[in-house]
Formats: C-alpha cells, structure tokens, sequence
C-alpha cells in the first residue's frame, strides 16, 4: 500500500502525464479526432476524501480550465451543500471525469460523449493515487457504468436504488446522481423524490467527507 507521501507523487505525476495527453487528437482509438486542441482538467490531491466522478468538461470548463465553472457547477455545489471555496479544495474534493477534455458538440448543440480512450488509458492510474477517498459521487450514466458496472436499467432507476447502491460494502462507496444540466430540469420535475429524499443525505455525506480531521 502507498504512503500519504507516494500517494501523493504518483497522483501528480499522473495528472502531469495526462494533460500532456494527445491521443484522442493524434492517435484516436475511436471515432473521428478530437475537434479542437486538448485541454485535460482534473483536480485532486492524494488527501481527497471525496471524488465527483463526472462526465467531461464543458465548453466554458475547456476556455477556463476550471471544472463546473458554469451553471451546472452552480447547481451540482448547491446539491452538495458546498461554496466554491471548499468545492475547489483539492485536498479534500478530487474532480475525476470520464473524459478529461471537452468533446465537442453534437449535431444537435449538445456535449458529446466523454471520450472512451480517456478512462480506459488513465482512470484506473488517476484513482490509484487517491487511496483516502470516503464517498464516490457518480454523476450521470458514463461514470455510473464505469463505477457501478452496466445498468441495464437506465439513469433513473440506478439513482432511486441509491440507498441500496450507498449501502453496498466497501470502500470508497458510490452514490449516483444525474447530470446538473440545465438540460435536466425537466428529469427533476418529473422525479420529486430526487430533491426531497436524496438531496438531504447527500449533503450530510458530503458534509462529513469534507469535514476536517
């Protein structure tokens, strides 16, 4: 097992040698190249209790290199109960996505999907140097699959088995989420008992991962 001191130089390392990452541009394994410049984002520190495990970046996250430095940030940090001081505290929060770039836009105006090159070359090395997680954050179907294994399914029926996902043995564990997008409002609306049961664990968890010790 790693020490703190280890853990911590093989996580930077990691991320040191992923945002030097050109092979969704330069050598894709699937689909056409990445359309624009690479710009991996990922954010942790080997202390990090808690991780949100995300989808990929958006378009204002790739022009700032801030991750959910936009709408849905705003939202996902009231989910969680957080300002964006501690949101963005790299000793204790570990933003690890799918995908570490944008991928671009759809023909419909949407974000694609987070590249399947990225967490197949580096989720498994990116979590290796975070041995102190607590809680896992799952954020839409991409990380839910990766982490909870295929959902046959679908997004709404593995989040309302979050209880049973969240009691699961072992460490870290796992609570599913959707997407803060905007684009969800409507799946919100539809599902009250996201807000009304979920939320307020949520935010305990979240508050005592993030809790100093």
């Amino acid at each position: 097992m790693l020490s703190e001191i280890d853990a911590e130089t093989a996580f930077d390392a990691t991320v040191a040698r992923l945002r030097a990452c050109r092979i969704c541009r330069d050598a894709p394994l699937y689909g056409a190249p990445l359309p624009q410049e690479p710009r991996p984002i990922v954010q942790g520190l080997a202390s990090a209790r808690l991780c949100v495990a995300s989808q990929a970046p958006g378009n204002r996250a790739d022009k700032s290199g801030v991750p959910f430095m936009d709408p849905s940030g705003t939202r996902l940090r009231d989910w969680l109960g957080l300002d964006e001081a501690a949101f963005y505290d790299a000793s204790r929060l570990a933003i690890v996505p799918m995908g570490a770039c944008f991928p671009g836009y759809d023909a419909k105006g949407g974000d694609k999907p987070p590249r399947r090159e990225c967490a197949e070359r580096w989720r498994v090395e990116l979590f290796a140097g975070l041995p102190n997680l607590e809680l896992i954050l799952v954020i839409g179907q991409y990380a839910q699959g990766w982490h909870l294994g295929r959902q046959k399914a679908g997004l709404t029926d593995t989040v309302r088995r979050w209880r049973e996902i969240l009691a699961s043995p072992g460490t870290p564990r796992v609570l599913p989420l959707p997407h803060p997008s905007w684009r969800n409002s409507g799946w919100l609306k539809a599902n009250p008992w996201y807000e009304a049961e979920l939320l307020p664990v949520l935010k305990t968890e979240v508050a005592h991962a993030m809790a100093p010790r």
